[in-house]
């Protein structure tokens, strides 16, 4: 937001410096990014009067003119301009001035003559895009005068950086509201008032009627007719003022407009009344895959989400973006249908940022207008087309307001102030700010006050709203830093979701994985070629781009998305682990999402390092598995449950995991069709597993020492033929199950298939100790032996 000193003074008489004023604002919360002159290009311009102006003898286009710019000579300079005369006062560029356009001007001789000058048009000055001649300076301005001064211009403007949420600061009114309660100055509003002709029996014909099809989309639009008005130039005061703030002037009627959305914040159109057909104006929803041409000459493809303006017959405006082609003003109009409305902020918003056509009304609009500030707004327009286009304002406001603007009740209480800010404050410098804001108090109660925020303040909705207003304006950098008091066992020091996340990164380092870290947004696409539910899919309102507006439910698109990077780059060989976030729909949370911390691995490509020693095998499902139950184990838990589940359309196999009979997470194989779109052609095997269940568990774990073993062990192996359906897990708990007292532990030491054969060899390594003596060889084979017989029993297994 570009604010004009000069134009600020108007508003609220304040006479302290720029940079004071800088230095306050920033204070308040509005950064003040820039202070400059949007004239300097005219420093080396002043004010000229023509003395004589003779033809030049060697061009008959040419004039040889002798100007006194305060100097002890006159200068003698040539112009080509037709409108020059004797007598003017006019700008002039002496030797060594650039001007806006980068030229520098220097001595120099035309056709023979000496000239000492430049005496400029308005375009050369940037004052105008085009002229016809040189610019004449009204009045009687001091020759040798700066140009600058001698015209009023606004000389100082402050770029002010405004947030998202203070769309009251948008406008010279908004920021002049913050410096009169900053420095506890009067705010006066410029004046407004306009007669109004009463419209004769063939006017009252022409007379407006407005229809809102949905009062959510536009709870308010006003309307005003103003007649034989005259089209053209507007005033140099107003040109300069809109020049000063980055604005290019184009026509009376539409600078008024542009001037007031600068002044108050509120964006404004100008339809040609003579061109609208019938006596109707409609707020209504486009038609899907219409199309309009808006005032850039561009034809555009609306949907049903867009918001137009009609006449009885056709659409005339793109609501609160840009007007249309077929109603503009011209030069050729006489009467205007000036219109004053408030839209859906969310409407205009994905209107113009689909369309690609931003602009400084859709950029009030999206954050909020002042709808009671609506009327002023629409009367300080009407004052200025008629003061600088002339006309009459016929009596009556055409107008529809469905949906009337009230004030939210909050309540302020300085206690709850006090313990947010962490600072002690008067009951008068809180009611004093808040009045200063425009709020109204009423009743005090339960150590509070009801309070009424204005109309302009839309983003005053709760009561911390007000404690962060009362904050500000106290002085955020007035409040020490004081770190809270944390009440905190130290047997539970360091435990934090970040601080296990840490754990669980030492151990994927340690066990020779590389992290990613990938967005918290995935693309629909991504999710659908998982055939990932759709009703778990949190989508994201604003997305950056169409690959990321989603929020990932689980982190298998992020991990396969680095996967297909690493490969596409040549790095094939991947053993990749990321913990982090996944995001869930639910209707039950307050947010409307629910949270959740997971790991991720994934491995492709080869085993082992290349080259010599290693053999050339490829990362399987033992690799995998082998991770998840490392990962148990250095967290003293007990091993996880494995279940096959043929159901998953992208994991061929998919292993449910279960972990103290709770659902713990998976293991899976990404089917070839899926891994190809993500230039896998390998075997590409994922895992993700529940951190929260994890780290419930870990925490409740408590690790005891239990004295070294004394005896040594005996070891024995029995191979089991089994049929092929039969898991390894069934078997080895069936070993487990058999009761032995002296049996320590028992694996899984040899697979052997034959081939063609529906049975498969299991060998596993049982190792039995004894805590108070040495076993013997006969006590240890009478063992093995009760154990094969209940296997057979239990089992359809038999023995090698």
């Amino acid at each position: 937001m570009l604010l004009s000193l000069a134009w600020l003074r108007e508003f609220t008489p304040y006479d302290g410096t720029p940079q004071a004023l800088a230095d306050r604002l920033t204070m308040l919360g509005l950064e003040v990014e820039d202070i400059h002159d949007p004239f300097a290009g005219l420093s080396g311009v002043v004010v000229g009067q023509v003395l004589t102006r003779d033809p030049h003898p060697e061009a008959d286009k040419l004039s040889l003119c002798t100007v006194d710019v305060g100097g002890p000579e006159a200068l003698s300079i040539v112009c080509g301009a037709p409108n020059v005369a004797a007598g003017q006062h006019v700008p002039v560029a002496v030797i060594g001035a650039t001007l806006p356009n980068g030229m520098t001007i220097k001595k120099s001789k035309i056709r023979g003559q000496l000239s000492c000058g430049m005496i400029c048009s308005e375009s050369e000055l940037g004052l105008s895009e085009e002229s016809a001649g040189i610019m004449v300076l009204a009045g009687q301005p001091v020759p040798g005068a700066r140009l600058a001064e001698a015209l009023g211009l606004d000389t100082c403007v402050l770029d002010v950086s405004i947030t998202p949420n203070r769309a009251d600061c948008l406008s010279v009114l908004g920021l002049a509201r913050e410096t009169a309660m900053a420095f506890g100055l009067p705010l006066t509003l410029p004046d407004a008032a306009y007669p109004e002709t009463d419209p004769t029996p063939g006017d009252q014909s022409r007379a407006v009627a407005i229809e809102i099809a949905d009062p959510a989309l536009c709870p308010v639009y006003r309307g005003k007719r103003i007649k034989n008005l005259t089209v053209g130039k507007s005033p140099d005061w107003l040109r300069h003022r809109l020049v000063a703030v980055g604005q290019r002037p184009i026509s009376n009627v539409v600078d008024v407009t542009n001037y007031v959305l600068f002044e108050l914040g509120q964006p404004m159109h100008a339809f040609d009344r003579d061109i609208l057909d019938g006596n109707v104006v409609r707020v209504a929803p486009a038609r899907d895959g219409m199309r309009f041409t808006t005032l850039d000459g561009q034809e555009r493809t609306l949907t049903d989400r867009d918001l137009l303006i009609w006449d009885a017959v056709k659409p005339v405006g793109l609501a609160g973006v840009m007007g249309g082609e077929n109603s503009e003003m011209t030069e050729r109009s006489t009467e205007v249908f000036l219109e004053c409305a408030v839209f859906d902020p969310a409407t205009i918003r994905k209107t113009a940022r689909r369309l690609g056509i931003p602009s400084e009304a859709s950029y009030r609009f999206e954050r909020g207008v002042d709808q009671v500030g609506s009327k002023y707004a629409l009367d300080r327009a009407v004052s200025l087309i008629l003061r600088t286009a002339g006309g009459q304002a016929l009596s009556g406001v055409a107008l529809a307001e469905p949906r009337p603007w009230t004030a939210p009740r909050l309540a302020f209480r300085k206690a709850r102030a006090e313990k947010l800010l962490g600072v002690p404050l008067a009951d008068a410098f809180c009611r004093d700010t808040l009045a200063a804001l425009g709020c109204v108090l009423g009743n005090e109660h339960d150590g509070g006050v009801d309070v009424l925020p204005p109309s302009h303040r839309l983003d005053l909705e709760r009561e911390v709203d007000l404690v962060e207003e009362v904050g500000r304006v106290y002085g955020l950098d007035r409040i020490p830093p004081v770190l809270p008091a944390i009440a905190r066992s130290l047997d539970k020091a360091g435990e934090s979701p970040h601080a296990f996340w840490n754990r669980v990164r030492a151990w994927a380092v340690g066990v020779g994985l590389r992290e990613a870290v990938n967005y918290s947004f995935v693309g629909h696409a991504d999710l659908d070629l998982l055939c990932l539910d759709a009703a778990c899919r949190v989508s994201v309102a604003n997305p950056l781009t169409e690959e990321q507006n989603v929020m990932r439910p689980e982190l298998a698109p992020g991990l396969l998305q680095t996967v297909r990077t690493n490969i596409s780059r040549g790095n094939a060989d991947l053993r990749l682990f990321e913990v982090a976030k996944v995001f869930h729909a639910a209707a039950d949370s307050e947010t409307g999402c629910r949270e959740s911390s997971r790991l991720g691995l994934a491995l492709h490509g080869g085993r082992h390092p290349e080259g010599w020693p290693f053999p050339v095998e490829q990362a399987g499902y033992e690799d995998i598995k082998g991770l998840v139950e490392n990962l148990l184990a250095a967290f003293q838990l007990p091993p996880a449950g494995y279940a096959l589940d043929g159901e998953s359309p992208w994991l061929s196999p998919r292993v449910e995991l279960t972990l103290a009979g709770r659902p713990f997470g998976y293991i899976g194989r990404v089917t070839p069709e899926v891994a190809d779109a993500f230039h896998a052609r390998r075997e590409l095997w994922l895992a993700e597993v529940s951190l929260d269940l994890l780290a419930e568990l870990a925490a409740a774990t408590r690790v005891a020492f239990r004295t070294l073993p004394v005896y040594p062990p005996v070891r024995r192996d029995i191979t089991v033929i089994a049929p092929a359906a039969l898991s390894a897990k069934a078997i080895e708990d069936a070993i487990l199950a058999g009761g032995s007292a002296i049996l320590e532990d028992v694996f899984l030491a040899d697979l052997f298939v034959p081939e063609g054969a529906t049975e498969r060899n299991l060998t596993y390594r049982l190792t039995y100790r004894h805590a108070a003596r040495t076993l013997k060889d006969k006590e240890v084979d009478r063992e093995r032996e009760v154990l094969a017989g209940h296997l057979a029993k239990v089992l359809p297994v038999r023995f090698s």
